[in-house]
């Protein structure tokens, strides 16, 4: 038996710091989550403990707000899963040299987002109803708006990820994970906006599931559809997708011009 040396154990630490050293994303993420953890449920207890009867109003809010949540985050998932599956195979050279189109790249991607959202989140919002008696479907319409705008906006995110993997390499994967918990705080998932600091309240304004998650609490809490949160949150989507999906092409053109594409893998 060899004897336990403390120089190898040294030398395997030390790749593994350099490895962190040169990659800023995983430093980052070490950080990010328990900051992020921190400021969300930070908020959620500041919001019970002034308005301990909201609860009791709509106990189901809660329910809803998760599962609308996740059809976010898988959302952005779906993208860049997608696109990271191309990485890790290392087949995004023989796409290049294929007849697919770069755009008809993307719209594989979202299409596969869609398939994986709905895989996902459809058995949760079912199981929803036997264990707490609380139903998404009857949200009724108003439902489908939210959707597809929480759906858009995972979109937007996941397309922005995948560019920054295509410029930053694999060392940039985490933030599939991360990015979309960074827009978490400032979303009023679990509380109004109201509740965030005034000058934090015109950031979350800015963004797309603000409105969607106002817009579900003013349905469930019986003060009816508002069409302004809708449209809002549709014209801001547009401008979101629209920007994320020019920076992805844009990448993925600098990357297959400089040849770039063919030395991407894990």
């Amino acid at each position: 038996m060899t004897s336990f040396s403390l120089r190898r154990v040294g030398a395997m630490v030390l790749r593994h710091l350099y490895i962190l050293r040169g990659s800023w994303p995983r430093v980052l993420e070490m950080a990010y989550w328990p900051a992020v953890n921190m400021v969300v449920w930070g908020f959620t207890s500041q919001f019970f403990t002034s308005h301990s009867s909201w609860l009791a109003q709509a106990a189901g809010i809660l329910i809803g707000a998760v599962i609308l949540w996740d059809v976010m985050f898988r959302g952005n998932l779906g993208v860049s899963l997608a696109f990271l599956e191309e990485m890790w195979s290392r087949n995004l050279g023989h796409l290049s040299v294929s007849p697919l189109r770069p755009h008809e790249l993307v719209a594989s991607m979202l299409v596969m987002s869609l398939i994986r959202t709905v895989i996902g989140v459809l058995p949760a919002a079912l199981l929803a109803i036997p264990l707490y008696h609380f139903s998404l479907f009857e949200l009724g319409l108003p439902l489908i708006g939210f959707w597809v705008n929480l759906m858009v906006t995972g979109w937007a995110i996941g397309l922005g990820v995948s560019a920054l993997v295509l410029r930053f390499g694999l060392g940039a994967e985490s933030l599939a994970w991360v990015l979309v918990f960074a827009v978490a705080p400032v979303a009023g998932i679990y509380y109004p906006i109201s509740t965030l600091p005034a000058w934090l309240q015109p950031v979350a304004w800015a963004l797309p599931p603000a409105h969607v998650f106002e817009g579900m609490r003013s349905v469930m809490l019986g003060h009816g559809f508002d069409a302004g949160l809708m449209a809002s949150a549709a014209a801001l989507n547009l401008v979101y997708v629209g920007a994320a999906a020019a920076l992805f092409l844009r990448t993925h053109h600098v990357a297959r011009q400089r040849g770039l594409l063919l030395n991407i893998g894990e």
